[in-house]
């Protein structure tokens, strides 16, 4: 029973392991204020690209330009951070043993 229960957690964080690396190349695209300010991260919550519009930086304050890009900054990670919960329960789903029986009851 303890041999199964070790190649069922060895299972588990390989499938883990493996989400976490496909997750890499899971994009997610965020912008603020009309597109002036665009932000990709990947589903492992790592921003990947900003992009700020020429005529934001023209037009725009620095202290203007800041708050939108933490907007766009703050949009993207919530979008990343769904799909990393999303992936990784499916991951975990069905590989962990049940542990109810372990201890007799």
């Amino acid at each position: 029973m303890l041999g199964d229960l070790m190649g069922k957690m060895q299972e588990a964080q390989k499938k883990i392991e493996e989400t976490k690396k496909r997750l890499d190349s899971v994009f997610v695209d965020a912008e603020s204020e009309s597109g002036m300010v665009k932000v990709t991260a990947n589903a492992n919550m790592k921003i990947t690209n900003i992009s700020i519009s020429d005529n934001l930086m023209q037009d725009a304050d620095k202290e203007a330009i800041e708050d939108l890009i933490i907007v766009a900054v703050n949009k993207a990670l919530e979008q990343a951070k769904s799909i990393q919960e999303i992936e990784m329960a499916k991951a975990a789903q069905g590989a962990m043993p049940n542990l109810g029986n372990i201890f007799g009851k």
